[in-house]
């Protein structure tokens, strides 16, 4: 998310109609319904994620306990359990 300002942005009249409601605060805007985004569309984050939960499958079908990924990766046991299961389920 990037922030703009609004002086150079919305008409001088609006924005003193906003500033009766927020005067110099950040407010956040949200998008309209149909232009929302999914989480990771705009980054690398969400294929990272993925290839790394493919990993840690990898190297718990060849024998590594689900202690020594939690220690590798720095997650809990509980997101170790939900990442095997949700690997299991991938066909």
């Amino acid at each position: 998310m990037s922030y703009k300002r609004a002086i150079h942005i919305l008409p001088n009249d609006l924005l003193e109609m906003v500033q009766e409601y927020v005067d110099g605060e950040f407010i956040y805007i949200p998008r309209k319904s149909g232009k929302k985004k999914e989480w990771g569309s705009s980054t690398s984050t969400r294929t990272e994620l993925q290839q790394r939960n493919r990993q840690i499958y990898e190297e718990y079908l060849a024998g590594n306990s689900l202690q020594q990924l939690a220690d590798k990766y720095f997650l809990s046991l509980k997101s170790m359990q939900r990442i095997i299961r949700e690997q299991r389920n991938i066909p």
